[in-house]
C-alpha cells in the first residue's frame, strides 16, 4: 500500500521518498494552496501549451484535499493510503479536464472525479461478490448506512422513507440492506476442523464423477445394445456376417482383397457387401 502510494506520488511532492503514510500526509499538509488567480493561470498555461509542469503544480496543491475526502470512507475497512492513491488519480483526471472559464475552482471540479475513484475502488475490493452494480445500487451502498437513523433491520415505514429520499424502490432498498448485512463465503468452507465446510457452495456442486445410477444407467445401455447387436447378426446371411467380423471384429482384421480372394469376386464387392451390412445394422440398432 505505501509502496504503490509512494511511487504514484514521488514524483509530484518534493521530497518525498519511501516512508510512511503519516509522512505523505504530513507533507502534503503543508504545501501552500494556490490562489484563484494562480490556479488560472496554471489551468490556462496547461490548457493553452500543454505545460506539464503547470499540471504539475495544480495537483500538489490540491492533494491536502484529496487525503480530507478519503478520511470519510474510512469506514469500508479499506486501507486510507490506498484511498488516497485512488483519489489522487480522480485529480489528476479532473486537472487534465478542468476548464478555468468557468469559473470555478479545480476542487470544487475535481470532487466529483475524486470521488469517483474512492468509489470504484470500494466497490472493486469491499467484497469478493460486487454487491452494486446499478445507478440505484451504487447510490444505496454509499448512503443508506448513514440514512438509518438506529441499529437493526429498517421497518416497513423507514425503508419507504429512504427510498424516498434517494429515489429508488423500496424493494431495492431492502435487497441492498441484506447484501451489507450479508458476509462473503469462501467457496472451500471455513478453514477448521468441524463440519462447517459442508455448508460450503463446494459442497454443493455435483461431482464430477459418475454415480450408482449414472454407473447402472450405462451398464443397462451397454448390455441392451450388445443383446440387439446379437440379434442383428442372426439375421445376417452367412457370407455378410463372415465379411464383417473379419473386417471389424476380429484384432487381425483382414483386407478387401484378401477377403475377395476367399469368396472369389472382386474387392469392390466385398466392399459394397460390407457397406449394405453396416446400413442394415445401424437401421435395426436404431429402431
Amino acid at each position: 500500500m505505501t509502496t504503490a502510494l509512494t511511487a504514484l506520488n514521488t514524483g509530484l511532492v518534493p521530497g518525498l521518498s519511501a516512508g510512511s503514510l503519516e509522512t505523505y500526509m504530513s507533507t502534503v499538509s503543508t504545501i501552500p494552496v494556490l490562489s484563484r488567480e494562480e490556479e488560472t493561470r496554471l489551468a490556462q498555461r496547461y490548457r493553452q501549451d500543454n505545460d506539464l509542469d503547470s499540471a504539475r503544480q495544480l495537483v500538489i496543491s490540491n492533494l491536502r484535499f484529496v487525503v480530507h475526502i478519503a478520511r470519510g470512507y474510512g469506514g469500508y475497512g479499506l486501507q486510507l493510503g490506498d484511498l488516497i492513491q485512488e483519489g489522487n488519480v480522480g485529480l489528476m483526471k479532473a486537472v487534465k479536464r478542468f476548464d478555468p472559464d468557468y469559473g470555478v475552482r479545480l476542487i470544487s471540479f475535481a470532487v466529483h472525479w475524486i470521488r469517483s475513484e474512492i468509489h470504484e475502488f470500494v466497490l472493486r475490493n469491499w467484497r469478493i461478490v460486487k454487491v452494486a452494480t446499478t445507478k440505484a445500487q451504487r447510490k444505496l451502498f454509499f448512503n443508506l448506512r448513514k440514512s438509518k437513523k438506529r441499529l437493526g433491520w429498517l421497518n416497513a415505514d423507514e425503508s419507504a422513507a429512504v427510498a424516498s429520499d434517494l429515489g429508488v424502490s423500496v424493494d431495492e432498498v431492502n435487497e441492498m440492506e441484506k447484501r451489507l448485512a450479508a458476509h462473503d463465503l469462501g467457496f472451500d468452507g471455513a478453514d477448521s476442523d468441524d463440519d462447517t465446510e459442508s455448508f460450503a457452495p463446494m459442497a454443493y456442486l455435483p461431482s464430477a464423477e459418475p454415480g450408482p445410477q449414472d454407473l447402472v444407467a450405462e451398464d443397462e445401455w451397454q448390455q441392451d445394445m450388445r443383446d440387439r447387436l446379437a440379434e442383428a447378426l442372426e439375421e445376417l446371411d452367412d457370407r455378410s456376417r463372415s465379411i464383417l467380423e473379419n473386417r471389424w471384429m476380429r484384432e487381425d482384421k483382414k483386407t478387401l482383397h484378401e477377403l475377395a480372394g476367399e469368396y472369389g469376386v472382386s474387392a469392390e464387392r466385398i466392399r459394397q457387401i460390407e457397406a449394405n451390412t453396416l446400413r442394415k445394422l445401424r437401421k435395426q440398432l436404431s429402431a
